[in-house]
């Protein structure tokens, strides 16, 4: 009598699989724009994974293996969805009268969110893959790619940043390498209409980077609205969830920021990070008790003659969830 063949091993399934986690998290966020949906979707990933591993027997690598399941994970999670986009995505800069920002409209709009650098960093922390990690998860990237179709979306991923060929893209979505170019060449040119030509962004690392990231922070721990003139670019935007308006150009970015956001000096305090390849900070706020309590994050785009866009996330849940900061700072 035939032995059955031995069911498979939890811990070699692990030993094959577990290296890949922060990839896919990475491939998963740039997929849906949110780093707490991403980690749903590689729990969802892992899952299929181990109930189908059986049945794998190397027809396919595992990684091809693993970012086919992934990929169809997030194309059937984002049939139901709206996009998540920045207020940017919405309209153009207000420039009527000034006002406090306006929130955003009933029905609400479901925003992007940051990414921390450190939850997708290469665990060999080599050199090169840390640049392309930090160049395929710019936030202007991550925008725009919100905005093509779920397929198209994942043909450029897979391709252009993950380099898989046309024939194994295909396998992965389950379609013809025909369709794999077709999809690319049109997902290529609506990205050329969307993405800012923006000038050469610093890597945070840099000392000019972290320097501008600093006087970005003083002038709102200091409510200096002077400090901001060294900070920002003559043409600098300024948007921040949940609203909808977004400003343009320095003098109505620091107007409105000195009229209605910084407040008095200590009403503020921000803890330097990094987040999609830009340095950024988590951000507390005074309460009404005192109390410093999580507010949201900030990330800066700077380039060497200055930061040309800030995008702020007024979300309390950011710093602690997905940042991993305390909730609360002693002064």
């Amino acid at each position: 009598m035939a032995n059955k063949p031995s069911a498979p091993s939890h811990e070699g399934f692990v030993a094959e699989t577990e290296r890949f986690r922060r990839e896919l998290f990475a491939h998963c966020y740039r997929m849906v724009g949110s780093a707490h949906d991403a980690e749903d979707l590689v729990q969802e990933t892992y899952l299929r994974a181990w109930r189908s591993y059986s049945g794998f027997e190397g027809r396919a690598s595992i990684r091809s293996w693993l970012y086919r399941i992934a990929t169809n994970v997030c194309l059937t999670a984002l049939r139901p969805r709206r996009i998540r986009v920045l207020p940017s995505g919405l309209a153009g800069p207000y420039d009527g009268p000034d006002r406090p920002p306006s929130l955003v409209a009933q029905g609400g709009v479901s925003w992007l969110e940051p990414l921390p650098d450190a939850l997708i960093a290469p665990a060999d922390d080599d050199p090169a893959a840390v640049v392309v990690a930090r160049e395929s998860l710019r936030l202007a990237l991550i925008a725009s790619l919100q905005h093509l179709p779920a397929r198209q979306r994942a043909i450029l991923i897979l391709r252009e940043v993950l380099a898989f060929t046309a024939a194994e893209t295909a396998a992965i979505l389950g379609t013809t390498t025909a369709a794999v170019k077709s999809g690319l060449q049109r997902a290529r040119a609506r990205l050329d209409e969307l993405e800012p030509k923006a000038a050469e962004l610093l890597e945070p690392t840099d000392d000019r980077a972290r320097a501008l990231l600093d006087g970005y922070i003083a002038a709102f721990e200091r409510s200096d609205a002077g400090l901001l003139e060294q900070v920002l670019r003559t043409d600098a935007t300024l948007e921040a969830t949940p609203f909808r308006d977004w400003q343009s150009g320095r003098t109505t970015c620091i107007r409105m920021l000195d009229e209605y956001v910084l407040g008095a000096p200590g009403d503020w305090r921000m803890l330097a990070t990094t987040a999609n390849g830009h340095p950024a900070a988590v951000v507390y706020r005074r309460g009404a008790d005192g109390k410093l309590g999580a507010y949201g994050a900030v990330v800066l785009e700077p380039t060497v003659t200055g930061v040309s866009r800030v995008i702020a996330f007024h979300h309390s849940a950011l710093v602690t969830t997905t940042f991993g900061f305390p909730d609360w700072l002693a002064d």
